[in-house]
C-alpha cells in the first residue's frame, strides 16, 4: 500500500482569511505543515492542494502543489481533485491511501501520520483518524474543539461540538475525560471516491461536521488514541497564543 499526504490550503477561511500564509517564526503556516509532514517516512510524497494563486506560487518555491477549483464544499473533496490532477500517470490505485493533513497544525508530529498509515494497513479499515484525551475538561465546552466517542474496538460512535459524553452520575465507570478529535484522516482511495460529493445529511447540517455525513451513510470510521498534543490555529487569537509559547520548535 502506498500513502500520499495531501494538505488542503484555502485562502478564504471565514474565521482567519489568509491563514496558510501567516508567518510563524520566519516560516509560513503551510510551509511548516509541509515540512513536518515530509518527515514522515510512511508517505511516498506530500502535496498541497489549493485554489489560490498566492498559495500556489508560495508553495511552488519549496514543494509540490496542485491547483484545484474553488467550488468544493470540503477539504475532502479538494483532496480527491488534487489526487486526480496529480495522479495522471496512475501511480496510485483504489487500494492505496490518502492522508488528509490539516493545513492549520504547524507543528504536526510525523508519528501521528505514521499511526494512520499503520491503521490503514488493516485492509478492513477504510477511514481512520485520531483522538487525544483532554487534560482540562473545561476545554470540552469549546465548540471549536470537536469531541468524539468510540467503541472498545475503536469504531467511532459520534462526533460533536458538544462535550460528549454527558456524565449524568459520577461513578467508577463514567468517563473521566472526554476525547478531542484530531482532524487528521486516512482514507483508502476507493473510499475517498465514494464519499466525495455525498449529499450532506441532517447530522452534518446540525453540527457542521463532515464526518457525520459518512457515518450517516453507514461508513465506519476507526479511531486510535494519540498522546501527542495537537496545536491547531483556527483564529487570529489562536495564532497570538501560539506565538507567546516558549516551548515550540
Amino acid at each position: 500500500m502506498q500513502c500520499i499526504g495531501i494538505i488542503p490550503a484555502r485562502y478564504d477561511s471565514s474565521r482567519f482569511p489568509g491563514k496558510p500564509l501567516v508567518q510563524i517564526r520566519g516560516k509560513s503556516m503551510v510551509q511548516r505543515v509541509y515540512e513536518r509532514a515530509s518527515l514522515c517516512s510512511d508517505l511516498k510524497e506530500v502535496i498541497v492542494a489549493t485554489d489560490d494563486e498566492r498559495i500556489f506560487e508560495h508553495v511552488s518555491a519549496f514543494g509540490q502543489v496542485v491547483m484545484t477549483s474553488p467550488a468544493h464544499p470540503s477539504g475532502t473533496d479538494r483532496c480527491l481533485e488534487a489526487l486526480d490532477n496529480h495522479n495522471a500517470s496512475g501511480i496510485y490505485g483504489d487500494g492505496d491511501a490518502v492522508i488528509n493533513i490539516q493545513g492549520d497544525e504547524p507543528f504536526i508530529h510525523p508519528g501521528q501520520i505514521s499511526q494512520l498509515a499503520r491503521m490503514l494497513g488493516d485492509t478492513e479499515k477504510q477511514i481512520v483518524t485520531l483522538a487525544r484525551q483532554l487534560e482540562n475538561r473545561e476545554k470540552a465546552s469549546d465548540p471549536n474543539m470537536v469531541k468524539v466517542v468510540f467503541s472498545d474496538s475503536g469504531r467511532a460512535l459520534y462526533f460533536s461540538r458538544y462535550p460528549i459524553p454527558f456524565v449524568r452520575e459520577k461513578t467508577d465507570q463514567a468517563p473521566k475525560k472526554p476525547y478531542q478529535h484530531i482532524g487528521l484522516y486516512g482514507f483508502r482511495i476507493g473510499t475517498l471516491r465514494r464519499i466525495a460529493g455525498m449529499p450532506a445529511g441532517s447530522l452534518e447540517e446540525a453540527e457542521k461536521l463532515e464526518q457525520l455525513r459518512w457515518m450517516q451513510q453507514d461508513l465506519e470510521i476507526f479511531v486510535e488514541e494519540t498522546y501527542t498534543e495537537s496545536i491547531s490555529v483556527d483564529t487570529p487569537e489562536d495564532l497570538r497564543a501560539l506565538l507567546e509559547r516558549g516551548d515550540l520548535p
